[in-house]
Parts: C-alpha cells; structure tokens; sequence
C-alpha cells in the first residue's frame, strides 16, 4: 500500500510540476549548467509529503565523472548517506510528526546517448570528461514521508547547505491541496516559511 501512495504523489508531483521541468530541461540543452544551485520539489497530500532534489555532481561531492579515487568515492558515499537522511537535510516542525518511508538516491549522466543505462553511463561520461568535457553528473534523490500532523508543515530549515559545502542555492516548487508556489532558498536564506500552503 505504502508503494502504491509513494507511486500516486510521484505521479502528481510529476504533473503538477511539468512545466517547470520543460522548462528546466529547455535550459539545460540550451548548455547551461549552473554549479551551486539545484531543484527541489515537494507534493503533500493528506498526511503523506513526495519530495524529488535533483542537484548537479559538482555541488554535493566536488566533481562531475564516475568516482576515480579512493577520496572520490569516500566523497560518493558521505553524499549518499547524507541523502539517504531526508529529516537531518530538510526540517520540517517536529510537531508536524514526519518520518522517512522511502529514499531512492541515483546519479544520473547528462550524457544522452546512455539514458536508461546508469552504470554503462557513468562509465561513458567519465570517457567524455577526459575527452570533451561535455557531460555532467546529477544526483536525482526521491523521497517518500509520512506526517502525522501535516497541516503543521509551515516551514522547512535547510541544513542541506551545512552538509553541502558546494550547494549555495535551491529552487523549491511546492504543490498542496491548497496552492502551488515556487521558492528560492540559499546559503544565505535557509528557512522556507509555508505559511498559506497548508
């Protein structure tokens, strides 16, 4: 049952947000990939909130290729263990009663000759780095939640910048029963207040 909720509010959020995804893309193949700031998009409906970050290589572990060294994957798996820990990044109100159902981390390749093949991918963005310097790495990272008491969901302290040192700003679209709206959140910023949303 918890697969089926986590599938429905991916799908919403997938809707909902469409646009700004077209657009997202549109940018990106117009060439520009912006270091430092990322995407995150949050859905809540009932007691159950989807959340999506999509953030360029660079930003979370300092390069853009398959891990090489020993100290790049060392920097691979401190990013994904930080990822895999949704509620230390993003804070909700702890009146709110949010827990973690579901975490997906992936790192995807800009290289669209490989789409659908991650490890085959990765192994043909590193060629390209060497060669071309043209590809990209992103890390796509899904969440699922349950809240016990969402209408308390009024804002979000953003302690991802502390576990980030190269994430300096994040777009955060967000869907409820009530509103859509789109936000901007920075090292500078870190609290999203959702004041109207629930």
């Amino acid at each position: 049952m918890r697969t089926n909720t986590t599938t429905a509010l991916a799908a919403i959020l997938a809707l909902a947000l469409s646009s700004t995804v077209r657009a997202e893309d549109e940018h990106r193949e117009l060439g520009a990939h912006v270091h430092g700031h990322g995407t995150l998009n949050i859905a809540i409906e009932g007691n159950q909130v989807a959340m999506e970050l999509e953030a360029p290589g660079m930003d979370l572990v300092g390069f853009e290729h398959e891990a090489e060294t020993q100290a790049q994957k060392a920097a691979l798996k401190s990013a994904k263990d930080k990822l895999a820990e949704p509620l230390a990044l993003f804070k909700f109100p702890a009146s709110a009663g949010c827990s973690v159902s579901e975490v997906k981390v992936a790192i995807e390749t800009g290289d669209e000759h490989h789409e659908g093949d991650e490890d085959h991918a990765e192994h043909a963005d590193a060629k390209h780095d060497d060669e071309e310097s043209t590809s990209h790495n992103e890390f796509h990272v899904a969440y699922a939640l349950g809240c016990t008491k969402p209408a308390n969901l009024t804002s979000i302290a953003f302690d991802y910048f502390e576990s980030f040192a190269g994430a300096d700003e994040l777009t955060v679209n967000v869907i409820t029963a009530k509103a859509q709206n789109t936000y901007e959140v920075s090292r500078d910023e870190r609290t999203l207040d959702l004041g109207g949303m629930m």
